[in-house]
């Protein structure tokens, strides 16, 4: 990984996290969990802060609306690949799916070139995002590209995750991003001030999984694949463990 970042044209460079994370995250599981499943860990009850009697009802509600566009958009695509409508969707049922409210205080680290998260991808099926109270996240594309995302006001957006990069044998890569304070920010900020609005950049966003005790496999058409092999068969719960354990490993050596 490094030394694909070192190949890459200085404008299309990743930002390097400096410190500990500077972001606030709460992880709320949502929707129903499997009676049986051989990963109760990634499957535990979601906890309810102290404090907040319409958590559970507030959370619930918009993490459900999150789902039902992550079905569409999951539907669409697999009719689009000359799927069954259904082959991704009857995966995810039961998925210990995560809405991740994220908080990051400008105020207090709104210097240009903060990293908020580092560039990475994200190890579920697929991201949803609200649009953020302020713009910091970069994608880089297929090419190797690097841009500014900006989402329109009333847009969610979606990002493919190495979930689904498995089950498509690459045809969808996993996609690359990271967030960092930029001059967009820097002027968003100042706007923010002028306006007597909270520094606080927050974001909404849900990670879609794919069941636990499902089986990650090139589906359909995509086992026939030439890039197939490289993604054998695999039990999803034991796929997110290690991937877990590769980013558990980073971060016991200081590498965020």
């Amino acid at each position: 990984m490094q030394e694909k970042l070192r190949a890459m044209p200085k404008e299309h460079q990743p930002l390097t996290p400096k410190g500990p994370d500077p972001k606030w995250r709460y992880m709320w599981r949502v929707g129903p969990r499997p009676s049986k499943t051989r990963f109760q860990e990634l499957n535990s009850e979601p906890v309810i802060p102290e404090g907040f009697p319409e958590w559970k009802e507030t959370m619930d509600s918009w993490g459900y609306k999150m789902i039902s566009a992550i079905e569409a958009v999951a539907e669409m695509a697999a009719i689009g690949f000359g799927l069954p409508k259904d082959a991704f969707t009857s995966l995810m049922k039961q998925g210990p799916h995560l809405l991740a409210p994220t908080g990051s205080d400008l105020k207090r680290y709104g210097q240009e070139g903060t990293v908020f998260a580092g560039y990475h991808y994200d190890l579920n099926f697929l991201t949803i995002h609200g649009r953020s109270r302020f713009p910091g996240l970069n994608i880089w594309l297929r090419n190797g590209e690097k841009i500014e995302v900006k989402v329109p006001i009333g847009c969610l957006l979606i990002q493919t995750g190495k979930q689904i990069e498995w089950l498509t044998a690459g045809e969808c890569t996993a996609g690359m991003h990271e967030v960092v304070v930029t001059k967009r920010t820097i002027n968003a900020i100042k706007l923010a001030s002028e306006q007597n609005r909270s520094p606080w950049r927050v974001s909404s966003t849900l990670f879609a999984h794919i069941a636990s005790d499902a089986v990650l496999k090139p589906l359909g058409h995509f086992a026939e694949s030439p890039l197939a092999s490289k993604y054998p068969s695999i039990c999803t719960g034991e796929f997110v463990e290690q991937e877990l354990s590769v980013i558990n490993l980073k971060g016991n050596k200081g590498e965020s």
